[in-house]
């Protein structure tokens, strides 16, 4: 944005140059014109011109005034008003010093110069017009002869106009196109600055962005985790204890017994296996092998071996690949409503249907067990039981699915979880 630095620091460095001369011109020019004036008018005095004592006179007191407000008080030459009275002093004795000697046409010059730092805008084009007419009249001879010969004098002073304000004209534009630079480049600093802040800003964001999305992970981790062991070890172990319960039961009775324990070695090793596969965040071993409809057949058949009570599993709709997510939301959701009928309906039905509609996916799950009364508040659970509908209802929904509880003391429960229907493989 700001160009080369060489490039950049150069031209600055010759501006700056630049600028120490000028002020070093300004301030002794005028010296040396009215040097330059009183050495040829004691040399060469024109006829008809002052004494040279008057004269002198003169060109001391016009020294004096550009010593007292230019080499004494440079500071001045901010103060505008002061300045136009300085600069109308100075054409004063220059107008005196050409009407007394023409040769102060070298000192009457210094009003060019001395325009541009003390005038302003439009002053300054009286200044000029002002020192051409005095410049003329010194190069025409002096003022008698510029009366006895207007026209020569007329055609000098135009002359010295149309010099004069081309210069002035090109000083001018040179002036504000140097203000519009200056402007330039305090406004590109102010946008550099901003910009500096902005970035700043931009950074310390990114940091907290990064802090908060590293924050956001660990709680995701930790809630999908505190999931999948509801999902699987707690399930599986609370099916082991009710396994090996009944086979404390009935150890008299040597084939239950042996039906019970079995059935709590083979929860125990499933219960391994998907365990191992939440910590890999893998796909559950049902859905591996199966399409969704066919792995809530084989859990239902499972649940039933296990607990004794009979479960129907139904599909209607086109049964379709959904997205990997769905489908393990929705074998979470049948999981945890099984395990919810085993531990609390007491029921003797249990009905799941899978219904495959154009948007969307739903999973209901009816028993006509004890059933509870819904008030808005989680079902009822034994001390130390987990998650419960909790865990269901934050699977459902962070695939932007709803969770519906219906029951009532005597009449049973049931459980509808709707889910988007996203095809197999979406992102």
């Amino acid at each position: 944005m700001s160009g080369d630095p060489m490039t950049s620091s150069g031209g600055h460095d010759r501006l700056t140059t630049w600028r120490a001369r000028e002020a070093s011109l300004y301030r002794v020019l005028p010296y040396g014109g009215l040097a330059l004036g009183t050495l040829l008018a004691v040399v060469a005095q024109p006829p008809g011109s002052l004494a040279t004592l008057p004269t002198l006179a003169i060109a001391a007191a016009a020294g004096c005034w550009v010593a007292w407000f230019v080499t004494v008080h440079p500071g001045w030459q901010s103060r505008l008003k002061l300045m136009a009275v300085y600069y109308a002093g100075l054409l004063t004795f220059a107008a005196v010093l050409v009407v007394a000697n023409p040769w102060y046409g070298f000192f009457a010059w210094i009003g060019y110069l001395h325009a541009f730092p003390v005038l302003p805008g439009r002053l300054r084009i009286a200044g000029v017009v002002a020192t051409a007419v005095l410049v003329a009249t010194s190069q025409g001879g002096g003022l008698a002869v510029a009366i006895s010969h207007w026209p020569l004098w007329l055609l000098l002073a135009l002359f010295n106009l149309v010099v004069a304000g081309s210069v002035t004209w090109f000083a001018m534009v040179a002036e504000q196109e140097d203000a519009k630079r200056k402007r330039l480049v305090a406004e590109l600093g102010e946008a550099n600055r901003q910009l500096t802040e902005t970035v700043s800003e931009n950074a310390g964001l990114h940091a907290q962005l990064l802090t908060q999305a590293r924050e956001a992970g660990v709680l995701d981790e930790r809630q999908r985790m505190a999931r999948e062991i509801h999902d699987t070890l707690a399930q599986g172990l609370t099916g082991i204890i009710t396994q090996l319960e009944a086979a404390e039961q009935t150890r008299d009775r040597s084939a239950d017994w042996r039906r019970h324990v079995d059935n709590a070695l083979a929860l125990a090793r499933e219960s391994l296996t998907e365990a191992r596969r939440s910590v890999q965040a893998v796909r559950p071993e049902p859905l591996e092998t199966a399409r969704l409809p066919d792995a809530l057949v084989e859990l239902g058949g499972r649940w039933s071996a296990l607990n004794g009570v009979r479960a129907k599993v139904a599909t209607t709709g086109n049964p379709r690949p959904l997205h990997p997510e769905i489908e393990v939301t929705l074998l979470r959701a049948a999981q945890e409503a099984l395990a919810n009928v085993a531990r609390h309906a007491a029921a003797s039905r249990v009905g799941l249907t899978l219904s495959y509609m154009a948007d969307v996916v739903t999973l209901d799950v009816r028993d006509d067990g004890a059933g509870f009364e819904v008030t808005g508040q989680p079902a009822p659970r034994e001390p130390g039981s987990g998650y419960g509908l909790t865990a269901m209802r934050q699977r459902v929904t962070r695939v932007g699915g709803e969770l519906a509880v219906e029951s009532e003391p005597g009449s049973g429960t049931a459980i509808s979880a709707s889910v988007p229907a996203l095809p197999g493989g979406a992102g």
